[in-house]
Order: C-alpha cells, then sequence, then structure tokens
C-alpha cells in the first residue's frame, strides 16, 4: 500500500526521507486516478526499502498541491534528496512511472 502523505506529514516523509520519492496527486471524484490507484500500490510493493511512493489527496491537503501547482489530476510528482526533480500528468501506464522513478535512484 502507498504511503499516505498529509500537509502535515509532507516534510518529515518526502523532503528528510533520504530516499526518491513518487507522490501521486489525486482524489476520490478522479476516475483517472482510481485507475492509476492499484498500479501505484504496485509500486510502492516493488520499491519498499529503496523509495517512498506516496499518495496525497488534493482535497484533503490543499497546502502542498497548491505549493507544486497541481492542476490537474492525477499528477505524479518526483522527488529526489527532497527536490522536485520530475513531473508526469495524467494517467500513464505503469512502466512510465517506472522509468521516471528509477531515473532518481541512480
Amino acid at each position: 500500500m502507498a504511503t499516505i502523505i498529509t500537509d502535515q506529514n509532507f516534510e518529515e516523509l518526502v523532503v528528510k526521507s533520504g530516499k526518491p520519492v513518487l507522490l501521486d496527486f489525486g482524489a476520490e471524484w478522479c476516475g483517472p486516478c482510481r485507475m492509476v490507484g492499484p498500479v501505484v500500490d504496485e509500486l510502492s510493493k516493488e520499491y519498499e526499502g529503496k523509495a517512498i511512493v506516496g499518495k496525497i489527496d488534493v482535497d484533503s491537503n490543499p497546502v502542498i498541491s497548491t505549493h507544486f501547482g497541481v492542476m490537474n489530476l492525477p499528477t505524479f510528482l518526483f522527488f529526489k534528496d527532497g527536490q522536485l526533480v520530475d513531473k508526469q500528468v495524467g494517467a500513464v501506464p505503469k512502466h512510465v512511472l517506472a522509468n521516471k522513478l528509477e531515473a532518481q535512484m541512480a
């Protein structure tokens, strides 16, 4: 299961994690978000211990969503050393997300 990221734990779990992070911005009402949700959970299992794979609900966590200018859902942000390094907007196949996450591990 993907880690639940909130406005309150973002600093600790993303910025200070020391690991690459894939963060899925979505919402309950978003059809494409529900479609890629299981893919994000699979990636979380596959990269356990090597990376943080998290989900953030934009409706419940407006501070982080606004800070990064998330306007379309789903939006995937990739972090390395606490810094935003890549972005993917829209539902995409699993290998696209995996390849972008792998690039942060190199």
